[in-house]
């Protein structure tokens, strides 16, 4: 199927999230709003190395996945609100891998020099005088740890070194933020371009530039000391027509449009469609494209092959009126005119969260479903290949409870993945 769908302009207010609507316009004026569902996991789960045989490993339901080892919410520091993204650091020093995990409390780090023994360091709290959140989120670059949070007062983007932890003699510890970049508030995202060293905050509310929700981008190449680059937003795209972006990817794009080869590019998910822009030179970024698809419920986040040919895309809303869980494969080789090739109908109702690629596989974290890991070594036709369903006992229905953010880019193959009440799975493919 090849589909081109230009979105309408009309604004539809702040956005509905959750499981029970309220108003998220992202400007921090007050505590998270979000009070958790009731659990579907439970603490007496086994935490340890459990093998997936004859589609269990333990009481968790799998497919070629075996469980390495489990952190509980407590035992991680969360024991208000619940556990949300995460994302990895590998220690060039020592070789160490370690989980930055986060949740309502601050950002929590787990050394998985043992996997099967993974030990909780500490956690950087969130900002003084900021708010418990639902959403926060964190990305590495040069050693160091950039985390946000969206509904959050005055939070700002906390820094932090993440070469203390080698030092850590009697966890846990409590950190302190190397520095505080304070130009945004609340944001709902990080994205980081590593081979450039620019960050782009997007969802943002409060501070002295929110780029309407869009890109605002930070020189970051002297981590301790990020400076404003300049703002992105196409106002063609998002509920109120700010261009609000909810998530992206932004990289040196490398993919077969000759035109735009060597730039830096940015792929937003703008709640009501994929919006591309050329972000090479900050005083003046400019939009490529912005197109949306059939159904469009939330456009929620998106992951590009490593040929920068196809972006696989999830929509947090959709389900509700589908019936089924949808992912949408972009062909984005011509970056002035993507188009929807394929949608990828899963055989659960689950509404989808935070998907990544490495190599020909996609890891996808969808929520009550838990991690689902599909075969794309044929663009254009996915396939799951394995699973591992964090938790127990939920549902198969749309609904926003459960696994929200994996890890899988690790060396050793052991894959972090959240679960909001039931803290941090690692989790590895047995084969």
């Amino acid at each position: 199927m090849a589909t081109r769908t230009r979105k309408s302009t009309r604004s539809l207010g702040c956005i509905l999230t959750m499981s029970a609507p309220f108003t998220a316009c992202g400007d921090g004026d007050g505590p998270d709003p979000f009070v958790p569902p009731p659990d579907t996991t439970t603490t007496e789960i086994p935490s340890g190395f459990q093998a997936c045989s004859d589609g269990r490993a333990g009481d968790f339901s799998c497919d070629g996945v075996n469980l390495i080892s489990r952190f509980t919410r407590a035992e991680i520091g969360n024991t208000e609100g619940h556990a949300n993204d995460l994302w990895g650091w590998t220690d060039p020093q020592t070789g160490t891998e370690w989980a930055l995990v986060g949740h309502s409390q601050g950002t929590a780090f787990i050394s998985l020099e043992d996997p099967e023994r993974p030990v909780y360091a500490g956690i950087l709290p969130l900002t003084e005088g900021s708010f418990a959140s639902t959403w926060r989120d964190i990305k590495v670059y040069k050693d160091h740890a950039f985390v946000v949070a969206d509904g959050a007062g005055q939070h700002g983007m906390q820094v932090f070194d993440l070469t203390q932890l080698r030092n850590v003699s009697d966890p846990p510890q409590t950190f302190s933020a190397t520095t505080n970049y304070d130009r945004i508030h609340s944001a709902h995202n990080i994205v980081i371009n590593t081979e450039t060293g620019f960050a782009y905050s997007v969802g943002g509310g409060g501070g002295d530039e929110t780029c309407g929700g869009g890109l605002h981008m930070i020189d970051i190449r002297t981590p301790s000391g990020p400076q404003f680059a300049g703002c992105f937003a196409d106002e063609s795209t998002g509920r109120r027509s700010t261009g609000y972006t909810h998530d992206a990817i932004c990289v040196t794009y490398r993919g077969p449009d000759t035109e735009h080869q060597g730039k830096e590019i940015c792929f937003g998910s703008n709640e009501t469609a994929l919006s591309i822009a050329d972000v090479s030179d900050k005083a003046s970024p400019a939009a490529l494209a912005s197109v949306s698809y059939p159904d469009v419920g939330y456009t929620h986040q998106g992951w590009l092959d490593q040929a920068h040919e196809y972006l696989y895309m999830n929509d947090e809303f959709d389900e509700y009126s589908r019936g089924k869980t949808r992912t949408l494969v972009w062909d984005v080789k011509d970056l002035d005119d993507p188009i929807v090739v394929t949608e990828f109908v899963h055989n659960t109702a689950t509404s989808d969260h935070n998907l990544y690629v490495v190599g020909d596989l996609m890891y996808q974290s969808n929520y009550a479903a838990g991690l689902r890991i599909l075969n794309i070594a044929d663009r254009e036709n996915p396939e799951e290949v394995a699973f591992f369903d964090t938790e127990p006992g939920a549902a198969d229905e749309p609904g926003f409870w459960g696994s929200w953010s994996n890890y899988p880019f690790f060396a050793s193959g052991v894959i972090p993945v959240s679960s909001m009440g039931g803290g941090v799975l690692f989790v590895k493919r047995a084969n």
